[in-house]
């Protein structure tokens, strides 16, 4: 999806900005502002991370007990299987146990803060390391940048709205004393509260009454429950790759129903990988004699539809007055997927953009937030960037870009980045990381079931040991 970035980093004019200085804020010309940060994942502690740094006065709102979001792993799934029950307790957390990065831990990483391998012996040093490493990398950024100290755990946000003078009212509820909601006002909200927790399901003719189990990969954290089964997963994304190959292990067969430009992966893996693999089209229908019709007209008699099919953007808790709405998965209207124009830059999300490197894209997004809070990074008018957030939805149109593709950054990501990098008067986005990014998806087409352990990108590792041994050890100590 192209959003025409690269042309307009060449022409566009110098960014509305000073002078970058991460110290900035103690010059009286910028303001302190109190802001609420919504979830203490990567999004929320880098948010808060760059917020301090401009000067602004920083609290996290955080529902679970620990930082880390979504990369905090737990056995735990929800009552309903499918996730659409909205009564249900909500798991936050969608990993399943065998889930490996799909990225290099090199690329991975903070811009300041590397993503290397400790050596300690109760850490994963592989190069695509399991999810428990990333979630204590991010436990080791929020301690050594001090960050753990702004943090309210077990504290939920349960209303976020406008109220006079452009300030936001909060509403809080601790995990201790559920009966009361703690209320307090603040100049901005910043949006990190991730979008992997509320699932999309496929629609099927006929699933009403068919008789299998129903569920989404939400609730998949092993495949031991699938043992000798027969699945349809419906998905050709990265979880529905990696979900496929695990319970493969143990299913009867295993059948993929997908229209995913990530197809020629799937095929490949049915083809080579395993021999109780079968990839298809979309389903059709199901029956209630528990059959599944495929659009080429095959049939399966399966016992479990799985739904790879990802994630809803949720915010219960925020109230817009309508300002801002989620329609089949887009959130809009945002500036640069950011800055709603009119209340810009008061409200604001981080980590909306997705089939992206997500923790540098979070830090530029994060640096660009603070910047325009302090008032040392201008915005252009309320008009202006409405009339930009129209061109891109006619951009989308123009090109049958489904709605739900909105904040699918796709092949612009690093265009965006460095236009936010320019914005913030910094560096952008290293060229071994573009590089290695693109040499990983490559290889990753080449031979889905060995990239993470096999690769012809030593060039590109050298460089990034290079670029890391010029930081202090991870970048920690400058809050």
């Amino acid at each position: 999806m192209l959003i025409g970035y690269k042309k307009r980093l060449s022409s566009m004019p110098p960014p509305t900005i000073l002078y970058y200085l991460p110290m900035a804020p103690s010059i009286s010309l910028f303001k302190s502002r109190d802001v609420a940060v919504i979830g203490a994942g990567a999004a929320g502690l880098v948010a808060a991370r760059e917020l301090r740094r401009e000067g602004h006065k920083v609290v996290v709102f955080e529902r679970e007990r620990q930082v880390g979001g979504t990369w905090v792993y737990t056995p735990t799934v929800e009552t309903d299987p499918l996730g659409s029950d909205p009564s249900r307790h909500i798991v936050h957390s969608s990993l399943y146990a065998s889930l490996r990065t799909n990225l290099p831990r090199e690329v991975m990483g903070f811009l300041d803060y590397p993503f290397v391998s400790t050596g300690e012996p109760h850490r994963d040093p592989r190069r695509f390391p399991g999810h428990r490493e990333v979630s204590l990398y991010l436990k080791d950024f929020a301690v050594g940048f001090g960050l753990s100290e702004l943090i309210r755990f077990e504290t939920e946000v349960v209303y976020a709205g406008l109220v006079e003078d452009d300030k936001w009212r909060v509403k809080s509820r601790s995990g201790n004393d559920a009966a009361i909601d703690v209320e307090e006002i603040f100049d901005a909200v910043v949006v990190c509260n991730g979008h992997y927790t509320e699932p999309r399901l496929a629609e099927i003719p006929g699933i009403d009454a068919w008789p299998g189990k129903h569920m989404h990969s939400h609730n998949y954290r092993i495949p031991e429950p699938f043992r000798d089964q027969v699945v349809v997963l419906i998905g050709g994304a990265a979880s529905a790759v990696d979900i496929s190959m695990d319970i493969a292990q143990v299913a009867k067969a295993v059948h993929i129903a997908s229209r995913s430009v990530e197809a020629g992966i799937l095929e490949k893996l049915s083809g080579n990988a395993v021999d109780n693999m079968w990839l298809h089209p979309m389903i059709e229908s199901v029956q209630k004699d528990g059959t599944v019709i495929f659009y080429d007209g095959s049939v399966v008699l399966a016992d479990v539809i799985l739904h790879c099919t990802g994630y809803k953007y949720h915010f219960p808790f925020l109230d817009t007055s309508g300002i801002v709405t989620v329609d089949d998965n887009r959130v809009g209207p945002l500036y640069k997927h950011i800055f709603p124009p009119h209340l810009a830059p008061g409200l604001s999300f981080v980590g909306l953009l997705w089939k992206v490197l997500p923790f540098p894209m979070f830090e530029f997004q994060s640096k660009w937030i603070a910047g325009a809070l302090s008032g040392r990074i201008g915005l252009p008018s309320q008009e202006e960037m409405m009339a930009d957030v129209s061109a891109f939805y006619l951009s989308l149109e123009a090109s049958d870009t489904p709605k739900h593709y909105t904040h699918n950054l796709a092949d612009s990501q690093f265009e965006y980045d460095d236009w936010l990098a320019l914005e913030c008067g910094i560096p952008g986005v290293e060229e071994w990381r573009k590089k290695m990014y693109q040499a990983t998806a490559k290889n990753r087409k080449a031979r889905p079931d060995k990239y993470r352990d096999e690769w012809e990108d030593e060039d590109l590792m050298l460089e990034a040991q290079k670029d890391f041994a010029r930081c202090r050890p991870n970048g920690a100590g400058d809050n």
